[in-house]
């Protein structure tokens, strides 16, 4: 028989099924497949990615936590991963024991936008004018729960502003009335935000991150505009099956921090608005028990529950 270190040398041996808990074309989408195209080529194995969107990630998650742990299903997710075990009451999986970091491959950082009707262009000028609003200044989102709104949330407790949150389901039709003037402001990852922030239709009033973003060099960090310490986004994280053999995310995050880090790469994932992280196994375990308990808080505060 083969011993356990033979098979982790031979390692991939077969294709690799990559699920990704969003529809086509998202940023989560395009990123997991950069990664799974890259990658192969490293590894000298196809990584197929498969979109299996439904119920904020969860649907995809459970999927992949019943799944042999051999290193041949692989799971793209974002920081939806690290909320819903605060969000969901019926969770059917553990989102830390049930599952392998393998590497953090990028953040984009959460801004802050607003409408072109809303006449205020600096950070404290909307705070000013949020403590002023008796039923608040609107502020969309993506949905209940989201990382969006959950800054939100934490943005709110950390100023004292009067805040109305209008939830949607989904970035695009929220970013259309906000465009529209029909809701104020909104806390928004950079990606989706960024081709109407450089076209002139949004205000970016300042960025949850600790530096400055490349493609938006001129908008400020929530320290420089007054909010010290005020950071947050979503990222974009590799995740196997529990109990993993320990070669094998070894095996990943090796060849996928040589892709990250070429500068084609970089380059491509920075346009998006993305900053790169790069990180390896144990690092990444940290971020996620951080971020969980993070999360927890900003959940409890919102009311947010999903049964």
């Amino acid at each position: 028989m083969l011993s356990a270190s033979s098979l982790a040398a031979e390692y991939p041996s077969k294709p690799i099924e990559l699920i990704v808990p969003y529809a086509a074309g998202g940023a989560t989408d395009v990123i997991a497949r950069l990664v799974a195209t890259d990658v192969s080529k490293e590894l000298g194995q196809t990584i197929v990615a498969v979109n299996k969107p439904g119920a904020g990630t969860t649907l995809a998650a459970a999927e992949v936590a019943r799944k042999k742990n051999d290193g041949y299903t692989l799971y793209m997710t974002t920081a939806a991963h690290t909320i819903s075990g605060s969000l969901y009451k019926n969770l059917t999986y553990d989102p830390i024991a049930d599952f392998t970091p393998i590497t953090l491959v990028a953040r984009i950082p959460i801004v802050l936008v607003t409408a072109p009707s809303l006449k205020v262009s600096t950070l404290a000028e909307y705070i000013e004018f949020a403590k002023k609003q008796p039923e608040g200044v609107t502020v969309g989102s993506p949905g209940n729960g989201s990382p969006q709104h959950l800054t939100q949330v934490l943005f709110k407790e950390r100023t004292g502003t009067h805040l109305l949150h209008i939830p949607y389901r989904g970035d695009a039709p929220m970013l259309n009335d906000l465009l529209a003037g029909q809701v104020q402001s909104a806390f928004v990852t950079l990606s989706a935000a960024l081709p109407h922030i450089q076209a002139g239709k949004l205000n970016a009033l300042a960025v949850a991150n600790p530096a400055r973003i490349p493609a938006i060099p001129d908008v400020p960090t929530m320290t420089e505009a007054g909010l010290k310490g005020f950071n947050a986004a979503t990222w974009f994280g590799l995740f196997g099956p529990k109990d993993l053999p320990a070669e094998v995310p070894q095996t990943l995050f090796k060849a996928s921090h040589k892709v990250v880090a070429a500068p084609e790469f970089t380059q491509r994932l920075e346009a998006m608005g993305a900053e790169i992280v790069n990180i390896g196994p144990d690092d990444f375990q940290k971020l996620v028990k951080k971020e969980s308990a993070q999360w927890a808080k900003a959940v409890k505060a919102s009311g947010a529950r999903v049964d």
